[in-house]
């Protein structure tokens, strides 16, 4: 039946359009006087009608019947059907009482549409008995997926509908049955959204998220059928308000420890994201993934440096997926740059060497630098391997001999390490670990420490980030750079931190749908297949993030993102100050983006000092620089 169309809100499609018109429409029908359950569904019933309703849905039950025994009328069918589609009312006593006197008075047969004309969808041959819709007592049962059964589209074009009451659904019917069929049994009434793809947000994510009344929703719960009655499809854009509401509705049951709603509610979010299509699938399914792994504790152990490797994998990945890391390297590649100007002996201490692909941009910098490359120490950190390889010498062997064709004096030193927080400034600076002491003429080093996506981590265990910031401050950097998600998902109640994470990760997801093609920036043109592994890598690895905020908690929560502002409180309390950012980093980030498809929607904001890389008008990571306050470093 048609389903009333929601006016979509909000500054773009997807997510964000869907919760503003969805709450919106909600509470209009509330403050009317509306019955709830039965406008989750659709259907504007008052609660003083409700009686009056159920009566002349069994007169019409009784009607149905009566008309079945007789011999079938396809034509009288046909246009019940046709009205089906085209009056499916907002006032649902009104039309059942039009249903009535129709029962009474068959219209005259309808024209059959021409055998040549093409339409998306064709009228089944005047032979084939068309079913009924039944319209039972219980229309807000339990919904059932059309899968269940086999799926004949019909299209009453030919016959055009009243201007005052446009077509804004479609009706599926599923297998026939004989007219006693329908005497026999009581069908329930199933209904679900259409499989169309929703339209990419060019607005960024989900917006004005808010708690759902849980009852309103698990009217609207799915459950399997046993035979094939009508489909009923709803607009996807319907159901995608459906979907983010259940989301909620989940989210909040899981908070009052109330897991049969919880659990009711995730089968229906899983079958309502089936329905949908592009970064709102994607995003929801792997919500519900992490909804039923809070809900059913399932928590599977696994070897750390194992799962350290797996991440080094999905993140290269999303390094040649989208502009984020790129960016992120870049920009702090620029404040290390600025902050080496004039020293001739530099060392740089990274947090996460991984595969070092951050490095080979900067040295090449420091070779063209005038005056002549100063000498190039590295220390990277790393968790230990699972085969127990030395995967940091391997990827220093490989920075040595590229320094060496550009002709950097260069020295590079691995560190295993579990934790950051198990650091001492001795490790980082052999010259303090063997007691030696620079000559009188011989200038000292220009450190610099550089984090990417690395002390958010550290938030998981009580006084670790205060610990490492105590020994990056022993260490007297001239320059720290950090790069961290600009996300609050480390403080407030569950249903605050998962509406944060529906926010930040469905803006991500919509960023990669909006660039995908891309196959990165500037390089080589990969094929097709490249891309696509690189793409679902990269969901993959924010999917695996989007777990561990919503299914996880105490130690085992690391994805504790902070926003910018809390950042830059944390780093001024263990005694640094904002170093800013130049204008010349901001036009040349600017400058990357352009290498990527979807470019446009990519946005570089400068915010006291810092700069931010976001999807449209949500800022998603941000790289910070910072000094210490007391004296001048060294």
């Amino acid at each position: 039946m048609k389903r009333e169309h929601q006016e979509i809100g909000g500054d773009g499609g997807g997510l964000t359009g869907m919760v503003g018109g969805g709450k919106g429409k909600i509470k209009e029908e509330d403050d009317d006087g509306v019955d709830e359950l039965l406008a989750a569904l659709g259907y504007k019933v008052r609660s003083s009608d409700m009686a009056d309703v159920a009566l002349k849905m069994e007169q019409l039950e009784m009607a149905m019947g009566s008309n079945a025994g007789a011999a079938p009328d396809d034509s009288l069918i046909a246009h019940l059907a046709s009205d089906t589609v085209h009056y499916n009312p907002s006032d649902l006593s009104t039309w059942l009482e039009t249903m009535l006197s129709e029962l009474n008075t068959p219209p005259p047969p309808l024209p059959q549409a021409p055998a040549d004309r093409h339409l998306s969808y064709d009228l089944p041959p005047a032979s084939a008995p068309a079913q009924a819709v039944s319209v039972q007592s219980s229309i807000f049962d339990t919904i059932a997926p059309a899968e269940s059964s086999t799926i004949t589209t019909v299209d009453f074009s030919a016959q055009p509908p009243p201007p005052a009451r446009p077509v804004t659904g479609r009706v599926s019917y599923g297998p026939t049955e004989t007219p006693s069929d329908l005497t026999g049994t009581r069908e329930r009434k199933r209904m679900r959204s259409s499989s169309a793809s929703s339209s990419s947000s060019r607005g960024g994510g989900v917006a004005g998220v808010g708690s759902v009344n849980t009852a309103t929703t698990e009217a609207s719960s799915i459950s399997p059928a046993a035979t094939g009655p009508p489909v009923v499809i709803v607009d996807s854009q319907e159901a995608g308000i459906r979907l983010v509401h259940a989301l909620m509705a989940c989210a909040d049951a899981v908070q009052q420890d109330n897991m049969k709603a919880a659990d009711a509610l995730l089968k229906q979010i899983s079958v309502l994201a089936a329905s949908q299509g592009g970064a709102m699938r994607k995003v929801a399914s792997y919500f519900a993934q992490a909804l039923a792994g809070r809900i059913y504790r399932i928590h599977p152990q696994q070897d750390c440096s194992l799962d350290s490797a797996f991440s080094d994998i999905l993140q290269m990945h999303f390094y040649e997926t989208c502009p984020y890391l790129k960016f992120a390297h870049f920009t702090a590649n620029q404040a290390i740059l600025e902050a080496f100007a004039g020293r001739r002996r530099v060392h740089v201490i990274d947090f996460s060497m991984k595969q070092g692909m951050q490095w080979p941009a900067l040295l090449q910098a420091l070779a063209l630098r005038p005056g002549g490359p100063p000498s190039f120490r590295l220390t990277g950190i790393g968790p230990p391997q699972p085969d127990n390889t030395d995967a940091l010498q391997q990827v220093g062997l490989k920075l040595a001999q590229f320094a060496e064709t550009i002709h950097i004096d260069f020295e590079y030193h691995g560190f295993v390490a579990n934790s950051l927080a198990d650091l001492e400034p001795f490790m980082l600076d052999p010259n303090r670990a063997s007691g030696a002491v620079a000559g009188a003429d011989e200038e000292p080093e220009a450190i610099a420490v550089n984090s990417i996506f690395d002390l958010h981590r550290l938030l998981a265990s009580p006084g670790a980030i205060e610990k490492v910031l105590g020994t990056v401050r022993a260490m007297r950097p001239r320059i720290v750079t950090v790069v961290e998600q600009e996300a609050n998902h480390n403080s407030g109640p569950f249903v605050d931190r998962f509406t944060e994470a529906l926010h930040y990760y469905s803006t991500m997801f919509d960023s990669l749908e909006g660039g995908a093609g891309s196959g990165g920036g500037g390089g080589a043109v990969e094929s097709g297949g490249g891309q696509q592994q690189d793409q679902l890598m990269s969901e993959v690895y924010l999917g695996r993030q989007i777990c561990n905020v919503v299914a996880c908690e105490g130690a085992e929560r690391t994805e504790r993102h902070e926003t910018l502002t809390q950042w830059r409180s944390r780093m001024v309390r263990a005694g640094f100050e904002p170093a800013h950012l130049g204008s010349n980093a901001f036009k040349q980030a600017s400058i990357l983006l352009e290498f990527f498809a979807g470019g446009d929607g990519y946005r570089v904001e400068e915010r006291d000092g810092c700069l931010t890389l976001g999807w449209h008008s949500r800022p998603l990571i941000a790289t910070s620089a910072w000094r210490l306050a007391d004296t001048a470093a060294r």
